[in-house]
């Protein structure tokens, strides 16, 4: 549905923030980069007056009215810096669906006979609040979506709904690079650094790097990247080919392994028996979702119950792909030990790289400014459906989670074919 509400150039605007979902390495970032913003308006006359307000705990604390004010005064732009160097969120998250009304009534956020969206809406008016930054993925912002909608379908569009697009899968439609994900591939580089030295441990041992992403392998081939651009740096530590476990062959990334990827189990196990056999460990490298519809499926067949979550979404932590393939591959290379590691929470928690404060920052100045100019509502991103990738307020009706990975990439071709795996 395409909206235009009443532009706010030239009033006191009251902004709203929340962030949702699970944790990614732009939350805070954020919260500061839209702060400096709005506070640039205000100091260049583009609005009068300015008043900051942060819900609780995502969706949640809407529901509830949990919030607070912030103050405004000469030190605030200096003070708000701090948070492009924190990582997590300073005002909390949440996984809550506002179409979910008996899970919204069972966990207490509204009573029966009221719905979700209509206590959100009430929250918002009785705040006074113009514009809502809603800061999450693609699930909060699908929420963020409907409840645009039925602001303007109940409440004549009292209330601007300005999406920032936080993932690390980088899977939401049309956005080409969200925010988080390449620090989390960053962090993740760096994670696999340490535990790679576990080749050491034992003889004929596997390593299996679990990285998030339940649907696209983004993440997953983005931290291999990074992570063999930091074992290229490491040149000089391989001028002693007589320490088989300080070689660039052991440290290597030898198979990637993503959800969008067709994985013949046994044609890579023995492939990865013969790297065995030559360096003494193998170390993989896959997505969270890989696997899991050939592992649900055997599940369904046994008649045993598939765990899922408030979105409907397999509760990946209890369907355990990693489980599944440290068993599996073990057999196949001949493994003495397997050792599983998931970088996921140590990725995610990490505050946002230089990179990412960038983007964010460019996508907040044009939120406020298509807020302020036109009043348009829509999830901020580079449009990749648009010539040159314009940052833009994109219509809520485009955005859709589970954009699957471009495997046709050239880096991720090139990649593939250096550690032999095409």
């Amino acid at each position: 549905m395409s909206q235009q509400l009443t532009p706010l150039k030239g009033s006191h605007v009251n902004v709203a923030m929340m962030t949702s979902g699970g944790l990614a390495p732009c939350l805070s970032a954020s919260i500061a980069q839209l702060v400096k913003a709005w506070m640039a308006a205000l100091r260049q006359g583009d609005i009068t007056g300015l008043t900051f307000r942060f819900y609780f705990l995502g969706y949640k604390g809407l529901l509830t009215g949990d919030s607070f004010t912030l103050p405004i005064d000469d030190t605030l732009e200096t003070k708000i810096e701090a948070l492009n160097s924190l990582g997590g969120s300073p005002i909390g998250n949440s996984r809550v669906k506002l179409t979910n009304v008996q899970d919204c009534i069972k966990r207490g956020y509204c009573k029966e006979g009221e719905t979700p969206l209509e206590v959100a809406a009430q929250q918002l008016l009785k705040d006074e609040i113009h514009v809502l930054h809603t800061i999450g993925g693609d699930d909060t912002n699908t929420q963020a979506a409907q409840l645009s909608d039925y602001l303007m379908e109940k409440h004549s569009g009292k209330v601007i709904v300005i999406g920032m697009p936080k993932t690390i899968d980088n899977d939401v439609y049309p956005i080409k690079q969200t925010f988080g994900a390449q620090t989390a591939a960053e962090q993740g580089a760096l994670f696999f650094e340490n535990v790679v030295n576990e080749c050491s441990a034992s003889p004929r041992m596997l390593i299996l790097h679990e990285c998030m992403g339940r649907d696209s392998g983004y993440l997953t081939a983005a931290t291999a990247l990074e992570y063999r651009k930091r074992l290229a740096a490491q040149r000089d530590l391989f001028g002693l080919p007589q320490f088989p476990y300080a070689t660039q062959a052991a440290r290597d990334v030898h198979a990637i392994w993503i959800p969008e990827l067709k994985l013949d189990l046994l044609a890579e196990g023995a492939r990865l028996r013969s790297i065995m056999d030559k360096t003494g460990c193998v170390n993989v490298f896959f997505g969270e979702g890989t696997g899991v519809q050939e592992i649900v499926a055997d599940m369904t067949s046994r008649g045993e119950e598939v765990p899922r979550d408030a979105f409907g979404h397999v509760a990946l932590a209890k369907v355990n792909p990693g489980q599944y393939f440290s068993k599996h591959l073990a057999e196949a290379v001949g493994a003495e030990k397997t050792l599983v590691q998931k970088s996921g929470y140590f990725a995610r928690s990490a505050a946002a790289n230089a990179f990412d404060v960038d983007l964010i920052g460019q996508c907040a100045v044009e939120g406020v400014r298509s807020a302020i100019e036109s009043g348009v509502p829509g999830c901020m991103g580079q449009d990749e459906d648009m010539e040159g990738y314009p940052v833009r307020a994109i219509e809520f009706d485009r955005i859709k989670g589970h954009k699957p990975f471009d495997m046709s990439q050239m880096w991720f071709q090139q990649m593939l074919k250096e550690i032999g795996q095409m």
